[in-house]
């Protein structure tokens, strides 16, 4: 059992996410910005926290992570406004991870996506421009920390049923359900073979675990 903190909780993947760890034993609290969706947080068996990470400082960030075995990074603006993007997805992201390491939290889990990195390729007159550099930048000093972190770079995310099987050695994108993103995140907390790793996966033909535990080799 351990006490997870899952910044983003009201996020399609997160609330998949949730009753899978509530599931596994974990003591799960869902951070998130809006007190409307403390119901459906609610639901999946995790606790609501209200706060509005875009706005916190770092030793405000300190605090809300404080206590937990692990953070998982979920969260997003959504796009849109190229400004906020870079407040959440870079800026925020950024804190929460400076945070996580000045109180000692250790394992660190951020949802991120497959492609992201300095060779991204997206254009600046590209809407997705700003989340592609944003990411990039916020993976970039999560592997350059001290934390026992791990990168999950899914591909398209599509609302198909979950086949819990996934391609971890794919060289391009493609898709995959988010339901079984969720999956992996669960798998990946615990997994030690994804320690300091950027996984990047589409939907494939092996079993999660099993899928994940290939990366020691």
């Amino acid at each position: 059992m351990a006490r997870i903190l899952l910044i983003g909780g009201h996020g399609k993947v997160a609330l998949l996410l949730e009753p899978l760890l509530v599931a596994a034993g974990h003591d799960v609290t869902a951070v998130i910005r809006n007190p409307e969706h403390e119901v459906d947080v609610a639901s999946t068996g995790a606790t609501a926290l209200v706060a509005d990470v875009e706005s916190l400082d770092t030793d405000q960030l300190a605090n809300l992570v404080s206590g937990n075995d692990a953070v998982v990074w979920s969260a997003g603006a959504g796009g849109g406004d190229p400004a906020r993007t870079y407040a959440v997805d870079r800026d925020a992201a950024i804190r929460s991870i400076d945070a996580a390491a000045a109180v000692g939290v250790g394992r660190y889990v951020m949802v991120s996506y497959f492609g992201a990195g300095e060779g991204h390729g997206v254009s600046p007159d590209d809407p997705f421009f700003a989340y592609a550099e944003a990411k990039t930048a916020a993976d970039a000093h999560l592997r350059a920390s001290s934390l026992d972190w791990t990168i999950l770079a899914p591909s398209a995310l599509t609302l198909d049923p979950p086949t819990g099987r996934i391609d971890v050695r794919a060289a391009e994108p493609a898709s995959v359900a988010r339901a079984d993103v969720a999956a992996v995140i669960a798998a990946a907390i615990a997994e030690p073979a994804t320690s300091r790793r950027t996984v990047t996966f589409n939907s494939g033909d092996v079993p999660i675990d099993e899928a994940l535990r290939t990366l020691a080799g």
